[in-house]
């Protein structure tokens, strides 16, 4: 797609940043980061950057996390903490960001297909993809320190219903007029017109770029309702968050994914429901299939035939699609194979081309394919352990949650982030708003896990006053 933005989107972008200082100065400082980060991602528009040689693009994506950080000391008198000692957590994050320096320097020699050439790396891109890299999960360290209690779990919550019921009037509008206000807005489409006509009508692509991202991002904002739902919250005053669920679940089916359909149909009950126990259980599952899915891929353990036979049951062109998606799954996990470690790097290096015009043979759909591609089976862990971690990790803190609302809002936050990562495998959602969901859930399960080792350590101590006991487990066990 051609991306000619108009002066209004050079303008979005460049007030974001004062947008962020005045959630900052107005709102707790829980709410503004998710507003700045949720809002942006809304709003903003797709592919439009300012980009300066030797310099990561600020962009939708970009601009929000470093408004954030610069906010931090402003409002919160500190940085964020990098790190909370040396884990796992950091072992991951260490791996996602010196992995590709490691493959640039692997692959400096170049590649010729015929006429074209794509260029080798060196250590210069190397560093400058890691330098992108930490700018693209600031959000997941953010939310880890600032996104670490019961109240942020449930305003994340409740902001996603909130923004989700705004936003599916912008949708509702593209549903039934086709999708052009991104045009309308910023001077251009940010993908192809046609991509979007489904079924005799058209998908919405509001101003996050698709319409796959949309219903995404629909189905999400319904499942956070239905928590709310479950809690009897109200997202507004005067509308039941069981309307809310419901009308965000009409929106959806509207937007014609099966996908997102078929999430939205299979976790709404469980998150409505299910004991908390049950939902982390569904959600683990989901994030264990993700990370074994390129060992089951490599090992032709997937039925895949079966899937495309059911998709064909539902409709011959989601069929047809799904079938193209496994066939290009298989030449790209082929050439990915022959640099398993550390990948072929960037500049398309990890594609699959048809002639020596270099036109390609291949589309790269699911970020799974993408990441083992560019960065090998050292860059797919980081990547999708870190993100999964913050799932196990809360199923595994879920024992010290209180009962009732703290349980149940930190399960449904586990389902949503784990239903993130699984559809990193047909789909590449893989954005700044998924880091700081896993990073406000790995901080929430960090924060249960402390104070239950409190709570042990003032039990095993000498008996406090009751003054005092009081005083503690007021300081660490959030109220309703």
């Amino acid at each position: 797609m051609d991306i000619d933005p108009n002066w209004f989107a050079y303008l979005a972008l460049l007030i974001w940043p004062v947008i962020a200082l005045i959630l900052f100065s107005r709102l707790p400082v829980g709410q503004a980061l998710i507003w700045t980060i949720l809002g942006a991602y809304l709003l903003l528009p797709v592919g439009a950057e300012f980009k300066l040689n030797g310099v990561p693009a600020f962009n939708k994506l970009t601009i929000p996390s470093l408004a954030a950080l610069v906010c931090s000391p402003i409002f919160i008198g500190r940085l964020p903490k990098f790190s909370r000692g040396f884990g796992i957590t950091e072992i991951l994050v260490l791996a996602l960001l010196i992995g590709p320096i490691i493959t640039s320097l692997l692959n400096t020699d170049p590649i010729r297909i015929g006429g074209t050439v794509l260029p080798g790396s060196s250590l210069y891109d190397g560093l400058s993809a890691a330098v992108a890299q930490l700018l693209f999960i600031l959000p997941f360290f953010l939310a880890r320190d600032f996104l670490r209690s019961y109240k942020d779990n449930s305003d994340i919550l409740r902001i996603m219903a909130v923004a989700g019921s705004f936003y599916a009037f912008p949708m509702l509008f593209e549903i039934r007029m086709s999708p052009e206000l991104h045009i309308w807005i910023y001077g251009y489409a940010p993908d192809a017109f046609l991509e979007q006509m489904r079924g005799g009508g058209f998908r919405p692509m509001v101003f996050i770029g698709n319409g796959l991202r949309v219903a995404f991002f629909a189905m999400t904002t319904a499942v956070a309702a239905a928590a709310l739902w479950r809690t009897r919250t109200r997202a507004f005053a005067f509308f039941p968050s069981s309307w809310i669920t419901a009308f965000l679940s009409f929106v959806l089916l509207l937007c014609k994914t099966l996908s997102a359909a078929v999430y939205a149909v299979t976790l709404i009950p469980i998150v409505r429901w299910a004991k908390p126990r049950i939902q982390f259980r569904v959600a683990s599952l989901l994030v264990i299939v993700a990370l074994v899915y390129p060992l089951l891929r490599a090992g032709d353990m997937v039925p895949t035939n079966s899937v495309v036979g059911a998709a064909n049951a539902v409709s011959t062109d989601r069929g047809e699609s799904l079938r193209t998606r496994f066939e290009n799954e298989d030449r790209l996990l082929d050439h990915a194979l022959k640099r398993p470690w550390f990948g072929w790097g960037r500049f398309g290096r990890e594609r699959v081309y048809a002639n020596e015009e270099g036109d390609f043979k291949t589309i790269e759909d699911g970020q799974w394919i993408i990441q083992l591609g560019t960065s090998g089976l050292v860059g797919f862990i980081a990547q999708f352990g870190l993100l999964a971690f913050s799932v196990l990790r809360a199923a595994t803190a879920l024992k010290f949650a209180q009962a009732g609302r703290e349980s149940e809002y930190l399960a449904a936050l586990g389902l949503v982030v784990a239903i993130s990562i699984f559809n990193l495998l047909p789909n590449s959602t893989y954005l700044p708003w998924t880091w700081l969901l896993a990073g406000a859930l790995l901080g929430r399960a960090e924060a249960l896990s402390a104070m239950s080792q409190k709570r042990i350590l003032l039990r095993s101590s000498a008996p406090l006053s009751p003054p005092l006991r009081s005083a503690f487990f007021h300081q660490t066990t959030p109220s309703h």
